[in-house]
């Protein structure tokens, strides 16, 4: 074969998704299944889109720090060990699908935590102030996956005009 994908999705390793998992288990140690399952859901997406445009910026990385620091129960320690292993293997969290983690929070959130979910999800792509098209892209797309509107994303993302040149 001439030409190869990069990073095509049989190239890459699960174990990086699944050590997510794991790292949520271990620090959410009070917390039921559902609840670990929608943590690792939200951090598997934020660095979904994180890294929709093939790199991870110091800005994004801070934006996954405060927003996992937000979860009630989830120590300094747990965010920090889902950080550290995001800045090691970004690309083999991010580059496989996402269809479990949009499965699960449609299963198991409410629509009220789904569209805060992806306002936090907005909120990332718009941590280093351009929405690239890749973002916009990957961002309507789990919308739709999360049975959220066309509407619902438009919202969003017009509470964040002002910090988009893309859309200025």
């Amino acid at each position: 074969m001439i030409f190869r994908r990069k990073n095509s999705e049989q190239e890459l390793s699960p174990q990086a998704r699944e050590r997510l998992a794991e790292i949520v288990e271990q620090y959410l140690t009070d917390a039921d299944d559902a609840t670990r399952r929608i943590v690792t859901a939200v951090a598997g997406l934020l660095a979904k889109v994180a890294y929709a445009d093939g790199h991870y910026s110091v800005q994004e990385e801070a934006t996954i720090q405060k927003e996992l620091g937000r979860v009630h129960g989830l120590s300094q320690a747990g965010v920090d060990a889902i950080c550290g292993l995001l800045a090691d293997q970004i690309s083999h969290v991010a580059l496989l699908g996402d269809h479990d983690w949009t499965r699960d929070l449609r299963d198991l959130a409410e629509r009220q935590l789904r569209l805060e979910v992806l306002e936090v999800l907005v909120e990332m792509a718009v941590a280093d102030e351009v929405l690239k098209h890749e973002e916009q892209v990957q961002l309507r797309r789990i919308a739709k996956a999360l049975s959220l509107t066309q509407d619902d994303y438009n919202a969003i993302q017009a509470k964040h005009r002002d910090k988009l040149s893309t859309l200025r």
